[in-house]
């Protein structure tokens, strides 16, 4: 697919690896429309981008529903879905103030898994429409997970199990979508730079740039966008999840 052919709708679209998705989409001549749950910052962004931005809680089956065809309307076709909304969810199954609430997990599962269902399923229901392209290609779709769906810390039990969940329905989807021209592929990024890790304290920081091996740093949004274009880029990824993490291997904590 030629980025300036692309139609995207991008959640998690007002910062972080959701943001630098749609810089260089909108660089390349492609239209995106940003989703995020963060009304100043996503206006914000899509002023920045000259884009527009839709409120959209990526649980909610029925306000993706409605947004992903406002989007299809606002852009004038869709082709392109990439998930970036998530959250940590973090902490132990038994904590030392008692075992996790179950609505604490229920809550990151919802959002990084079923939200990224949610989107999916919305997108494709409308882009097995489009007419095809090149090899009968009707549309992509890129979920992120991470590296945690792999080797998931200690206290990250309900993050990890919510990427392992994306990582494991991307190729029976990929499968399905076969048929309709629909290509569905997942990148699982190491520890990268995004909003989270400006909050962590300077020697954090550090230790996760040690952790990993090459090259030592943290992983930067550009770096995630660049594998996106090479995505739509290339017809033949599909029912794939692609590391991209600079070798690094999360220890047990």
């Amino acid at each position: 697919m030629d980025l300036k052919d692309v139609r995207a709708v991008i959640t998690g679209g007002a910062s972080g690896l959701g943001f630098a998705c749609a810089q260089a989409i909108v660089a390349a001549g492609g239209k995106v429309l940003l989703f995020d749950v963060q009304d100043e910052k996503g206006a914000a962004a899509a002023t920045q981008l000259g884009v527009n931005y839709l409120k959209t809680d990526v649980t909610d089956e029925a306000g993706v529903q409605a947004n992903v065809a406002s989007a299809q309307a606002l852009m004038g076709g869709l082709n392109v879905a990439i998930s970036c909304a998530g959250i940590l969810g973090a902490g132990r199954v038994l904590a030392k103030n008692g075992p996790m609430p179950l609505s604490q997990f229920e809550t990151t599962v919802r959002v990084n898994l079923i939200g990224s269902f949610n989107v999916a399923k919305a997108a494709a229901n409308l882009m097995q429409s489009n007419a095809p392209g090149l090899d009968g290609e009707r549309g992509v779709i890129i979920n992120t997970a991470s590296v945690a769906a792999f080797e998931g810390q200690i206290g990250q039990a309900a993050y990890s199990a919510s990427k392992g969940g994306v990582v494991a329905m991307t190729l029976p989807m990929a499968r399905e979508f076969g048929r309709i021209g629909i290509r569905v592929m997942t990148i699982a990024p190491g520890v990268f730079w995004t909003p989270m890790v400006d909050s962590m304290p300077d020697e954090v920081r550090t230790s996760l740039n040690a952790s990993v091996p090459f090259p030592q740093r943290l992983g930067t949004p550009e770096e995630f966008a660049e594998t996106v274009k090479f995505i739509l880029g290339n017809r033949y990824l599909n029912g794939s999840t692609i590391r991209l993490d600079g070798a690094v291997r999360l220890a047990a904590k």
